[in-house]
């Protein structure tokens, strides 16, 4: 769709695409056409974006834990195509980075071998190294080939088994015992920082106290104070990008997976069409269907808690979704909406320095208390850096 927006009023081929997957997948009842299939047809008006698909988008959005705003964008038409996949309607292999099997029947998949105790990661739907490396382990055990692609024979030997361990997250407990086994103190602890936007990409300009100021600037010197009083408490820390870059969300990610990160914290800040909403906002992988990173849910809360108890920020909460920034690491990771750059209270907010010098200060000890695990007893908004810094040295 190359950026293109669709909207209530709007006609469009992909609004009947749309349509007919959304029939398809239980959210339009009495809906006969085939919009979506391989030879494109469809009645006419189908291709009409009216009120009532609005609300089906919206439900489905919803339940897929992307942003709600009834609109088909390049992100949305891709989650209804991924959505479309069941498990056996294609033979599911390894292929190149860039060119992973993405779909329902990969998450349904990697369900299966999560519940047989064969797949211990995050349920996230892309047909990677490690579900590669979980389908041959499953078929090594059960005398099949062990070529790790999932074609008729091993869907067939999947479809045998009955009895299977469910109601445990081993991908959870996993999150858990990692953090648990490294211990609470900071030195050593890899993190990534990704600041949004970079190379000609600016993000909005707003005035602040010290003039204009852009939205990559503000992000780019909240990364920065962040960086410093992290590495100043001995943590390994990698910015996702130069100030000359801008990396897609699957670049980001990459970056966070090799360079071996223990969490990675992706800061943006945020706009709406009218200067009413505003307040800080985080979010972690998860969704109403499918599973969930608990330890990226508890930072996600840790600086939530933490940011809004330090500044004048309204509380917005912390919550699930499933953007590829937060669905592709391998490690917890939040990303943290610091205000809306359309609301002047928070403009004024993000635009000082000493404010965004509280926010980074506030960033750092959410990660202490993250790994302080039952031993975090400071009341919200109370522990310093410099009290971080001396725990640090005993």
């Amino acid at each position: 769709m190359y950026g293109e927006v669709l909207k209530v009023g709007d006609r469009d081929p992909r609004v009947a695409e749309v349509r007919g997957t959304l029939a398809r997948l239980g959210y339009i009842d009495g809906f006969t056409g085939d919009a979506a299939g391989d030879s494109q047809q469809w009645r006419p008006g189908d291709d009409l974006f009216d009120p009532a698909l609005e609300t089906s988008l919206r439900a489905f959005q919803q339940q897929r834990g992307i942003i709600a705003d009834g609109h088909i964008t390049a992100g949305t038409l891709r989650a209804l195509r991924e959505a479309s996949y069941t498990l056996g309607a294609r033979v599911l292999s390894l292929q190149p980075p860039g060119h992973w099997f993405i779909g329902d029947d990969v998450a349904a998949l990697q369900q299966q071998l999560n519940d047989l105790g064969f797949y211990t990661d995050r349920v996230d739907g892309h047909f990677g190294p490690n579900t590669h490396d979980a389908v041959r382990r499953y078929q090594l055990d059960y005398a099949l080939t062990s070529d790790g692609i999932c074609g008729p024979v091993t869907l067939r030997a999947l479809s045998y088994l009955g009895r299977r361990i469910t109601g445990g997250s081993p991908q959870a407990i996993h999150e858990q015992e990692q953090i648990r086994a490294a211990g609470s103190r900071l030195t050593g602890k890899r993190v990534v920082i990704d600041p949004g936007f970079g190379d000609d990409h600016s993000g909005q300009v707003v005035r602040g106290r010290y003039g204009e100021i852009t939205e990559e600037e503000i992000l780019w010197d909240l990364a920065t104070r962040t960086e410093g009083r992290m590495i100043a408490a001995g943590m390994e820390t990698i910015l996702s990008r130069p100030r000359s870059g801008d990396p897609t969300s699957l670049d980001r990610a990459s970056i966070a997976n090799a360079f071996g990160a223990d969490l990675m914290i992706s800061l943006r800040c945020d706009q709406y069409r009218n200067d009413k909403a505003n307040g800080a906002a985080s979010f972690f992988f998860g969704s109403e269907s499918g599973n969930s990173s608990v330890m990226g849910e508890k930072l996600a809360g840790f600086i939530q808690r933490e940011v809004v108890a330090r500044t004048p920020l309204t509380d917005c909460g912390r919550h699930g979704r499933t953007w590829d920034v937060l669905r592709l690491t391998q490690m917890p990771t939040v990303q943290f909406y610091a205000g809306y750059l359309t609301n002047p209270h928070d403009v004024a907010v993000l635009t000082d320095p000493d404010q965004r010098d509280t926010m980074a200060e506030a960033i750092v000890v959410a990660v202490k208390r993250l790994y302080l695990l039952d031993n975090d007893n400071a009341p919200t908004g109370t522990y310093t850096f410099s009290e971080l810094l001396e725990d640090e040295r005993r």
